[in-house]
């Protein structure tokens, strides 16, 4: 079920109203509501998988309880292995056995001996990567000893499935989340009201700008070869425009249909494009992504080796490596991640001056900003080549065709004027930077009408100028 559907449209309110109409005394009926209608709306997409999150969420709940009633360390480490293992497990078979076994097969020439692998022809849950993380960092926690296990069975199927975060994040943590299922949660206007609106602004960045945006890329991107270098040039800005969009925008209605339940996730973007470095823009994207990674594999590797830049350059290219084979299994996405690996290092390069240890990261920040968000734009725009491209080869033709400065047609792009909903999207973010969304302070600078006047506005923008519909890119990670 999309956020974007009809059927969405439909089932919301039907669940919203089911849901305060039990009565806010009631958490446990409030819980199992939110419980059947995450069943409902994910089994929509595959009732056949199902089983799989349900498993997965008994197998780390009862992990969790083992490894907090255990008093004998060697058997906490045991009981985390055999999570981590289910979790990486169902990972691999899903998402990664075939590329690894065209891999080994490649490697060692197995084919051209007359050996053959046994592909599996299975499709990948939607949602697995995020809610596999999700409920992975609650056992890890556990044995850290950073939150407590739940002895509660019916809110921890809650945390693993809670419907508007379930199939692309943002990826929360049990110690944020988890609570939020054993506590009250009265019915408040203001986060009801500014929910909605948040929902209104993720529907635009999808719907109108995204989905528009996605012609002129997917046109181009196509038939790269059809194209000269400017066409390619704008299509790979375009691209980020639509990545972006798209899943920011998910974020946005995932945050802002929570509101409506009286719970808050974790902001998941902060407008990237203004980034100084592409450090920094790791720091504004995919934020609950990237601070996972920091948490469960960077921290643990330099805080087990000497913390030279050596060792954590090794460790950031560990790190990173994995962030990029996490969105995919292909050679582009690995790049992708190695991409960013090569440019954050060498921004960490120390240098020694008069005296004083400072590195490009350093610098950048006391340059003017246009100048350090060009720089970190065209590194990231250039690493999202790879990401979009459906192949490693096809990356590097349309890298070299943007670099050979191939003249281009006259081409027609769908999109038309539609593209202005770009810079009217920077404009709007930009000016109201430091809220969770543009329609935040709406109640605080305007009076009803004006407010109303905006919301239509953007409502008609929705209805008229709405691209074709695209599935969320994320869905397929």
């Amino acid at each position: 079920m999309l956020f974007n559907s009809f059927s969405f449209g439909l089932f919301l309110p039907v669940v919203l109203l089911t849901y305060w109409a039990v009565g806010f005394k009631r958490i446990k009926a409030q819980n199992i509501v939110l419980l059947i209608a995450s069943y409902i709306f994910y089994g929509l997409w595959d009732w056949r998988f199902l089983s799989l999150i349900i498993a997965s969420s008994f197998v780390d709940y009862l992990a969790g309880r083992a490894i907090g009633a255990s008093g004998s360390k060697k058997f906490k480490k045991l009981y985390l292995f055999l999570s981590i293992v289910w979790n990486l497990g169902v990972l691999f078979i899903f998402k990664y056995y075939n590329f690894f076994a065209e891999g080994f097969a490649n490697l060692f020439h197995l084919s051209t001996q007359g050996y053959t692998y046994n592909s599996l022809d299975i499709i990948l849950p939607v949602g697995l990567s995020f809610y596999t993380f999700q409920t992975m960092s609650y056992t890890i926690d556990v044995y850290r000893n950073r939150i407590r296990p739940t002895q509660n069975v019916l809110n921890f199927l809650c945390f693993v499935s809670f419907f508007p975060q379930l199939v692309a994040g943002p990826i929360e943590r049990a110690r944020s989340l988890l609570p939020q299922f054993n506590k009250q949660r009265v019915f408040e206007r203001s986060l009801v009201v500014d929910g909605l609106r948040q929902m209104l602004w993720g529907l635009f960045m999808k719907m109108v700008v995204a989905d528009n945006v996605a012609l002129a890329v997917n046109t181009i991107y196509s038939e790269p070869d059809s194209f000269g270098s400017l066409s390619l040039l704008y299509a790979s800005i375009l691209f980020f425009f639509q990545i972006y969009c798209d899943f920011a925008g998910y974020s946005n209605i995932a945050i802002g249909s929570a509101k409506l339940f009286g719970f808050n996730l974790s902001k998941n973007f902060n407008i990237p494009y203004l980034s100084r470095s592409v450090a920094e823009f790791w720091q504004r994207w995919h934020i609950t992504l990237t601070k996972w990674f920091t948490d469960y594999v960077y921290a643990p590797l330099i805080q087990s080796w000497k913390r030279s830049y050596v060792s954590r350059t090794i460790a950031l290219f560990i790190t990173m490596t994995l962030i990029g084979l996490w969105h995919g299994a292909n050679w582009t996405f690995i790049f992708f991640g190695v991409f960013q690996a090569i440019t954050i290092s060498v921004e960490r390069i120390p240098m020694t001056v008069k005296g004083k240890t400072y590195n490009i990261n350093y610098f950048l920040t006391k340059m003017p900003l246009p100048i350090t968000i060009l720089y970190s734009f065209t590194l990231i725009m250039t690493s999202c080549i790879f990401f979009r491209a459906e192949t490693f080869d096809m990356a590097l033709n349309i890298i070299h065709r943007i670099g050979s400065f191939i003249p281009s047609k006259p081409f027609s792009l769908e999109i038309g004027l539609r593209v202005l909903f770009v810079p009217l999207l920077i404009v709007l973010e930009v000016l109201t930077r430091n809220r969770n969304h543009p329609f935040e302070f709406l109640e605080e600078k305007y009076s009803r009408p004006i407010r109303w006047i905006i919301y239509y506005m953007f409502v008609f923008f929705i209805i008229r100028y709405a691209g074709p519909k695209e599935e969320f890119i994320y869905f397929q990670f």
